[in-house]
């Protein structure tokens, strides 16, 4: 099997102790590449470089990082097929989906060399009128970016590109379960022609190689995204550093009283069996009026029969793959069994597939009769379940969407459009769809948690990393009488 290696200073290393770790498909629960396993020391040789490198990749000009921008989103096209394939071998989502998933990073690189081609500075008056000012967005320096399994390239390209594009360097911590994709992204990345130690990437287990960079002192800023209780962690020990932490998600999907069912079953499909529900947007609880809940209900199971398949990735006729993991394959069985023991209706689903490749196959569940204190509605699931809890009114829908502790998105069914947006406006989250699934978004916009909520801390999306990831410097010179 092949070896891949960090990328270190434009250089491809093994890990300092020599270690490596097979990656296993969650498909068929075969190695199929062998990657380098990081240590600290690696994770700090990396930082080392980025910080090396720093100051020369900050004085470029951004039309030098769009180019590289530009060639890092040529190099995924012209390798298109083998990181779709390898995604889909390391993840375990069927190939349609790995496809959509690389399509976006070309997305993502470009439009992180677009903005960074446009970045200005102002020339704001000063009070004095033998002075002069000038505002520029200058980059912070060593960005560590740790990022999960469930969109292993979609949640690097976030995060990395437009760090880079803002003349940041990079050290990349990609998630343990999905590192010989990531490596492989890396490969394609460097085609890019990067300085050295501008971008580096190292895997290993988080509370090694992921601690050590974002805790190092020569990391000036980091990015995370993944879940609440690893995000709490790398805030404490970033403290004092620029931080993007975009954490987990409990979006309702909210279905009124007036909702075309025939806009809500199919986005039903969407937010709970895309990528296996394991997304920070899914659809994590189902909240229907009660003059609907059973209409739709029958429906949905209906069309799950008709056209979900759940099966082998690599075939293109499979809709919905396995879970990536035992852990989040145990947090499913767990969150299903006690709805069920508290008197939840199991209609379809609700335990993993017998005479499958791995015992990760878990089929698409439908749960009535929910009560929002369960912790499958209370929780992030993270599987392809769809617990229905029946509302009474749009009040009530209100008060439970706003009454979790997570802030990240909601999504509302309904005919009449002032009534969605009075809803929208209503409800204590960063994104809400209206008739759209909990799983819809648009790389160019702002995407994150809401303020106090336990979903994160910054946005992702369009300018909002380079932002982040860049500052104000101020110049203030005098016009008269200098010497």
């Amino acid at each position: 099997m092949r070896l891949r290696r960090f990328l270190v200073d434009g250089e491809w290393a093994p890990s300092a102790g020599g270690e490596t770790r097979e990656a296993t498909s969650p498909g068929h629960g075969e190695a199929f590449c062998t990657v380098s396993w990081g240590s600290r020391d690696d994770a700090n040789r990396a930082v080392d470089a980025a910080a090396r490198a720093a100051p020369l990749w900050a004085g470029t000009v951004p039309a030098q990082r769009a180019a590289r921008c530009h060639a890092a989103a040529a190099a995924v096209e012209r390798r298109r097929d083998e990181l779709v394939r390898t995604l889909t071998e390391d993840q375990g989502k069927p190939l349609a989906e790995s496809a959509d998933e690389v399509d976006e990073l070309v997305v993502y690189f470009r439009m992180a060399g677009e903005d960074a081609a446009r970045v200005a500075g102002i020339a704001p008056p000063s009070v004095s009128p033998d002075r002069g000012c000038l505002l520029r967005r200058v980059p912070l320096g060593v960005v560590g970016v740790v990022v999960p399994w469930n969109w292993p390239y979609t949640m690097a390209a976030e995060l990395v590109a437009p760090a880079l594009a803002a003349g940041n360097t990079v050290v990349w911590v990609p998630a343990p379960s999905t590192s010989a994709c990531s490596l492989l992204l890396a490969e394609v990345l460097s085609e890019a022609d990067w300085p050295p130690g501008v971008l580096n990437v190292v895997a290993g287990d988080g509370p090694e190689v992921g601690d050590a960079v974002v805790g190092h002192p020569l990391t000036n800023a980091v990015g995370f995204i993944g879940s609440v209780a690893t995000g709490r962690h790398i805030a404490a020990r970033a403290a004092g550093k620029a931080q993007l932490l975009e954490l987990g998600g409990n979006g309702p999907m909210v279905v009124l009283a007036d909702a075309d069912l025939d806009v809500v079953v199919p986005a039903v499909l969407e937010s709970a069996y895309l990528c296996a529900g394991q997304s920070c947007t899914a659809g994590e609880r189902f909240l229907v009026h009660r003059s609907r809940r059973a209409e739709l209900v029958e429906a949905v199971v209906a069309a799950t029969d008709a056209s979900v398949v759940l099966g082998d990735p690599t075939d293109p006729a499979t809709t919905m793959g396995p879970l990536n993991n035992e852990a989040v394959a145990a947090k499913v069985d767990a969150h299903v069994a006690e709805a069920e023991g508290k008197g939840a209706r199991v209609l379809r689903g609700g335990r993993r597939e017998a005479g499958r490749p791995t015992r990760l196959y878990y089929p698409p569940t439908i749960l009535d009769a929910v009560d929002p204190t369960m912790t499958i509605a209370a929780e992030e699931t993270f599987g392809p379940v769809v617990p229905v809890i029946e509302v009474a009114s749009d009040g009530e829908a209100l008060e439970l969407t706003n009454a979790s502790p997570y802030g990240l998105l909601a999504s509302v069914f309904t005919a009449d459009l002032e009534r969605g947006l009075r809803f929208a406006e209503a409800a204590r989250t960063g994104w809400v769809n209206i008739n759209l699934s909990t799983n819809t978004w648009e790389s160019q916009l702002p995407f994150g948690g809401r303020s106090a909520s336990i979903s994160g801390t910054g946005r992702v999306g369009g300018t909002s990393v380079l932002e982040r990831f860049s500052e104000w410097k101020t110049i203030l010179y005098r016009t008269k009488g200098a010497q």
